[in-house]
């Protein structure tokens, strides 16, 4: 969905999956300007922390997909794709802002992680979240680089709070209205960067 240029005040709402992601982007009126897939790394492995870093402590050897790995070559596994993220990212919103002004974007909360890559990798909990986490902060890193507002939600509360925004009005109805004036694929994911565009909108 490529549109001209419109005034400032659009907000992106992201649901990522992985190394990819959804956009959807809402005029500051909510109307829906664009939605698009994104992928980050383009043919890396997904999920150093969880598979190959699992891999590396000995977790998981069982799996038929594993294969032996060192804490070194997995940490440095890491590092890769979070730098092939981060171009990722910043190619991917760059490709946006060529058609839309941005002001903000709303990502998934993070929660907090160990401060290092080798102690999310030893650490299960960690490693089960660290992934997707880098993922979310190469797309938050690269909107703050281009001075768009970042607003982090919670999953669990963000389609009450867009509800809230829309005056309490019926959220799925509104939903299934604006995805099926946009047209397949309208999906779960889609729905949840749109309430996440909406929630944030209102904070703006």
């Amino acid at each position: 969905m490529a549109r001209a240029k419109i005034r400032p005040g659009a907000i992106v709402g992201v649901a990522e999956h992985g190394n990819s992601a959804v956009l959807v982007t809402l005029a500051a009126d909510g109307a829906l300007l664009d939605r698009r897939d994104i992928d980050l790394t383009h043919g890396l492995p997904t999920h150093p922390y969880h598979h190959e870093g699992s891999w590396a402590v000995g977790r998981y050897l069982d799996s038929p997909w594993a294969r032996p790995m060192s804490l070194a070559d997995a940490v440095a596994l890491v590092e890769k794709v979070r730098t092939a993220a981060a171009q990722g990212a910043r190619e991917s919103l760059d490709a946006l802002a060529k058609t839309i002004e941005i002001a903000a974007i709303a990502i998934r909360l993070c929660p907090p992680l160990p401060p290092t890559t080798e102690e999310r990798i030893r650490d299960s909990c960690a490693a089960s979240m660290a992934d997707s986490i880098l993922y979310r902060e190469a797309l938050a890193g690269a909107a703050e680089a281009r001075g768009w507002a970042v607003h982090w939600y919670d999953r669990d509360q963000v389609f009450a709070a867009a509800a809230t925004a829309l005056g309490n009005k019926d959220l799925e109805a509104h939903l299934r209205a604006m995805g099926k004036s946009a047209g397949p694929p309208w999906q779960a994911k889609h729905k949840l960067a749109t309430a996440a565009a909406i929630s944030a909108k209102a904070r703006s």
